[in-house]
Formats: structure tokens, C-alpha cells, sequence
């Protein structure tokens, strides 16, 4: 399916830029697993954690978030309900 793609990319693609889809559309060589860790172990390195302050801040706003939100259903599920109580109840008297 991706060989099909490629093709029909490096068609509609101008002249120059078909020899460069065809590039890119190659299989790529496989690395060998030492290699593969060696690589998983440098970018590991670059992660930047966030601090416990930041953590804290971030879990606090979520907390916020939810207990506003959860507050926020509760009064329209209210007045909806009243709503429709009052809606039946006029149904029900005449």
C-alpha cells in the first residue's frame, strides 16, 4: 500500500521532485540492536522532567477543572430536568 502511495505521489509530483519520492519511498537500513539502545539511551537523555512544583500546579488545575465542570453539568442536568417536569406536569392537568 505504501509502494502504491509513493507511486502515485512521485506522478503527480513535478519532474524534479520525483526522483527525491522515489528516495524517500526505499526501504531503510536496519540497525543493529546495540546501536537501536545506544540511540534510545541518547534521547532518553534528552527529556526534561517537569518539577514536583509544576506537577503539583498542573494536578491542582485538573482537580479545579473537573470540580467546575462537574458543577457546571449538575445545573443544567437541574434545570433541564425541572424543565421537563413542568412540561409533563402541564400535559398530565389537561
Amino acid at each position: 500500500m505504501k509502494a502504491r502511495a509513493a507511486k502515485t505521489a512521485a506522478a503527480m509530483a513535478p519532474a524534479g521532485q520525483a526522483s527525491a519520492l522515489k528516495a524517500e519511498a526505499a526501504p531503510k537500513k536496519r540497525v543493529s540492536p546495540t546501536k537501536f539502545f545506544e540511540q534510545v539511551m541518547a534521547e532518553a537523555k534528552k527529556i526534561t522532567w517537569t518539577s514536583r512544583k509544576e506537577t503539583w500546579i498542573t494536578s491542582l488545575m485538573v482537580f479545579v477543572m473537573v470540580v467546575m465542570t462537574s458543577i457546571f453539568f449538575f445545573v443544567v442536568d437541574w434545570v433541564l430536568r425541572t424543565g421537563v417536569t413542568q412540561i409533563l406536569a402541564l400535559a398530565n392537568a389537561g
